[in-house]
């Protein structure tokens, strides 16, 4: 690879906002597996049982092989990896062109380390460590994990910075 094609791809993939990114990611998938090890390792939670935290959230270990709401649990652990590592790959690449600021950064740094999280747990658990399940009303939400809430953050982050008067008037610009 000659000189100007590598500094060309390094160009496309590091740009002004892809530090922060970086240091998101790598946070969230820290915090998320770090979370992960304690709940299975040091307190040994047993799969399936339920353990009361607060009238609204208990514990409880579940590996879900699917993904939200056990969709595509029969897909294998592989498929869904690779379409995690291939969107996380696409998304870098959003961050590292975009120039839009910390907003953007954050949550797809977020998003990023979310679901490289889960991705890790497909490989080394054959599905993703779920812990948290909260219920109000007889309803009970979906378990979830860390990775999980850094995924929703992101999008929310993304809609957030959708609607911000820098898009407005870059838009309005055009």
């Amino acid at each position: 690879m000659s000189e100007r094609a590598a500094t060309g791809l390094l160009r496309w993939m590091w740009g002004p906002c892809s530090r922060i990114g970086l240091w998101v990611i790598v946070v969230t998938f820290v915090v998320d597996q770090a979370h992960k090890w304690w709940m299975i390792n040091v307190t040994q939670i047993p799969k399936g049982q339920r353990i009361y935290v607060t009238p609204f959230m208990d514990l409880v270990y579940v590996i879900n092989r699917g993904v939200s709401y056990g969709l595509f649990d029969n897909a294998g652990p592989w498929l869904l990896t690779t379409f995690a590592v291939i969107v996380a790959g696409v998304l870098w690449v959003w961050l590292s062109q975009a120039d839009t600021g910390r907003v953007l950064a954050v949550s797809l740094g977020l998003i990023i380390g979310g679901a490289l999280a889960n991705a890790l747990d497909r490989v080394h658990l054959g599905g993703v460590a779920d812990f948290f399940s909260f219920h109000a009303f007889g309803f009970y939400w979906y378990v979830f994990n860390i990775a999980d809430v850094a995924i929703v953050a992101g999008v929310v982050g993304l809609l957030y910075d959708s609607f911000g008067t820098s898009r407005n008037d870059a838009s309005k610009a055009a």
